[in-house]
């Protein structure tokens, strides 16, 4: 069964955002060592696959013979620096934290004492395997299917669907697993009741007409060590068209009710016109009030087997 990559940076790498800020580009090693220069030593930031800051991880630099020369813990945003300078050379670094499986990268010092590691990410322990073979089921509790629109084309609406379910079908040969998922149309929420009426309406979801919104994979096609790319069937509004999920597994671990579950991020872009969702409101010349292509971002968490009973 393939592995996941285990995430190692590399000295000038850049280091990510906030998790609400992942994917909006890296801020540049040097900006850091700019910021941090009194400090000397080496300065890195730790965090998990999906951007979440590891506060109690532990930075450990060797030299190249092997001998500790400097060790340091995260701060609260998953920051760590070593306090002295370190003469020049280069050194492996390596980022520790219970429960995750340790990364490692090389860093070189330069005249100044100072080096910027840039960004580790921990994977979870045991969740470099991927998912055993099997059922597992979708927990909507703890995931989230969100919709996301441009408005007047200068900012952004984000409505999410609150009644889901699905199941992924895990094969031992991996592409030719299976997912399928039932939203319920009529649950979706932006934060508006007179937004969502309409969204209700037959100018969008049509949820008198059409109360379910389906998917299901076509295949699979492996894009890295841990990413894919799902095809399959999306059905609104009466309407099937194929849909194309970039998918990224996040990994495994034990849950508080005995269970195992497993993590994804998926995302996708579909336009409204292909599912017959055509009303608009042209508010200056070029520029509608809501777009036209929606932005998909699905956050999940599934159960190994059936869904256990929990509370948080």
């Amino acid at each position: 069964m393939t592995t996941m990559g285990a995430g190692h940076g590399q000295a000038g790498e850049g280091a990510h955002g906030t998790p609400s800020e992942a994917g909006d580009g890296h801020a540049g090693a040097g900006r850091a060592a700019g910021a941090d220069g009194a400090r000397g030593g080496l300065r890195a930031r730790v965090r998990t696959r999906d951007n979440w800051a590891v506060r109690h991880a532990v930075l450990t630099v060797t030299d190249m013979a092997g001998q500790q020369v400097a060790r340091a813990a995260a701060d609260e945003e998953g920051v760590v620096h070593t306090a002295e300078p370190l003469p020049p050379g280069p050194y492996t670094v390596i980022a520790t934290a219970v429960g995750y499986a340790p990364a490692a990268a090389t860093a070189l010092v330069t005249a100044t004492g100072r080096a910027d590691v840039g960004t580790l990410v921990l994977a979870r322990q045991g969740g470099v395997e991927l998912p055993p073979p099997g059922t597992w089921s979708l927990d909507p509790v703890h995931s989230s299917v969100t919709a996301i629109a441009q408005h007047l084309g200068i900012s952004s609406i984000r409505g999410r669907f609150l009644g889901f379910g699905g199941r992924v079908e895990i094969a031992e040969d991996i592409e030719k697993s299976r997912v399928t998922a039932v939203i319920e149309a009529a649950s979706i929420d932006s934060g508006n009741d007179m937004r969502d009426g309409h969204l209700r309406s037959a100018d969008f979801l049509d949820v008198a007409e059409f109360p379910q919104i389906t998917y299901a994979s076509t295949g699979l096609t492996p894009v890295g060590s841990d990413r894919w790319t799902v095809h399959g069937d999306l059905t609104m509004r009466g309407v099937v068209r194929q849909v194309d999920l970039d998918l990224t597994y996040l990994g495994t671990g034990q849950d508080p009710w005995g269970g195992v579950r497993a993590a994804y991020r998926a995302t996708a872009e579909l336009r409204r016109e292909d599912f017959a969702m055509h009303y608009n409101q042209v508010v200056a010349a070029g520029i509608a009030a809501i777009s036209t292509t929606l932005r998909v971002e699905l956050d999940i968490q599934t159960v190994q087997g059936d869904l256990p009973q929990q509370t948080a």
